[in-house]
């Protein structure tokens, strides 16, 4: 990555160094680095700016790790329609680079009669969300399947799985670095400001810097929203509400129970306390939903009693003092409690209202999954198609 020195401005931040960059991608998460990536192998000259000492240490170091089939989102959603093209994306990825991950399946029961019509609904969803493997089984096919668990039915997804998302991360940095960009940690961005021509940011940390950049993609995850109103020049009309989801998850000590991941009926904001597993088999549960107004990463060990009793309702055999608090995960969200699911909002230069700046809001579950569709969806919004040369007319492309 070259970095030009130019002439330092008067203002604020005279005193600090200044240099010009073609694109900058604000967030070093799964998401951030897959558009840094996609970028900078289509030509562009990428920096990829993360707060934090490491990368991917916030949203994407706090999640299950799970690489999702596509089943629960509304059809015609970004969610559905990312996920299920980054889910083949991914896998062809992980194959293909040796990164870590299983495509172990995933069981989502019903505990009573009650919940059967909503595993009816479910398959019906991912039907029309072209996920066509899917299958409903019964109470006896549930029990062969897993002996320790307990159904009246059971969703079999056998296309979900779980991944190494450090891995993943990892390899897009490699990718980015391959072809000439560069991941920059310890660079919180303090402000910025919209130009003619490109957007100017204050960087802080380790090295404070201004940097003018022609282009500018916001993927800060949870601080999406503060970056873009720390940006003058940014219409505060176009950034959508903001809720943030805290889920807790708990570690299992001894033996799984299932081989596969198990998922009850979701609850509002989430898809209620299930079963996760990571690469060495290795069981943990979560995450639950808690509407929080200020970030806090603390699990609070009374919460296992609800895990108790939502994890008995599909594996009775869960004995006390099995659980222990692991960690916790904040999801950012465009919707409140009784908003919905939510979808993911992917700004571009016509939506921020400025050629040079790109935002994303919402980038919750499914974005590990999606990371290299959203990374396209991004490119298209943000890059002009190629002028074709002057003797090849459009209708001779096939």
């Amino acid at each position: 990555m070259s970095q030009i020195p130019i002439a330092v401005s008067s203002g604020n931040h005279a005193s600090l160094p200044r240099y010009e960059l073609d694109t900058v991608v604000i967030g070093g998460g799964v998401i951030g680095l897959a558009i840094g990536r996609n970028l900078a192998m289509a030509g562009r000259e990428v920096m990829v700016l993360e707060a934090e000492s490491r990368i991917g240490s916030v949203t994407s170091a706090r999640n299950s790790e799970v690489i999702h089939a596509g089943l629960y989102y509304p059809t015609g959603s970004l969610k559905a329609k990312l996920c299920v093209e980054g889910k083949k994306q991914l896998y062809a990825f992980c194959e293909e680079r040796g990164i870590g991950h299983a495509r172990c399946g995933k069981l989502v029961v019903a505990a009573d009669k009650s919940e059967l019509s909503y595993l009816e609904k479910l398959r019906q969803q991912a039907v029309a969300n072209d996920v066509a493997d899917c299958v409903l089984v019964d109470a006896d096919e549930v029990r062969r399947m897993e002996p320790d668990l307990v159904a009246v039915a059971a969703l079999h997804s056998p296309s979900t799985g779980i991944i190494d998302s450090h891995g993943l991360m990892e390899a897009y940095v490699a990718d980015i670095e391959a072809h000439g960009g560069s991941v920059v940690t310890h660079s919180p961005v303090l402000d910025g400001r919209l130009e003619d021509d490109g957007v100017t940011l204050t960087i802080g940390g380790r090295d404070p810097a201004v940097i003018e950049a022609r282009l500018v993609i916001n993927s800060a995850g949870l601080d999406a929203w503060t970056i873009s109103e720390r940006i003058d020049g940014i219409d505060a009309a176009t950034l959508p509400p903001r809720h943030f989801a805290k889920g807790s998850y708990f570690s299992l000590a001894g033996r799984a129970p299932s081989r596969r991941l198990v998922y009850p009926v979701p609850e509002p904001g989430g898809l209620g306390v299930h079963l996760t597993l990571d690469l060495a088999g290795q069981a943990r549960f979560g995450p639950d939903v808690e509407w929080i107004d200020t970030l806090d990463y603390e699990v609070d060990p009374r919460r296992a009693k609800k895990f108790y009793a939502a994890i008995r309702r599909y594996w009775p055999g869960l004995k006390d003092g099995a659980l222990q608090p692991a960690y916790s995960g904040i999801r950012p969200k465009t919707t409140g409690p009784a908003g919905g699911a939510g979808d993911f909002i992917i700004q571009g230069p016509a939506e921020t209202g400025h050629p040079a700046y790109a935002a994303l809001y919402g980038m919750e579950s499914p974005g590990l999954t999606s990371s290299l569709a959203i990374a396209e969806e991004v490119k298209r919004l943000v890059l002009p198609p190629q002028a074709l040369p002057p003797d090849i007319e459009a209708a001779d492309i096939p």
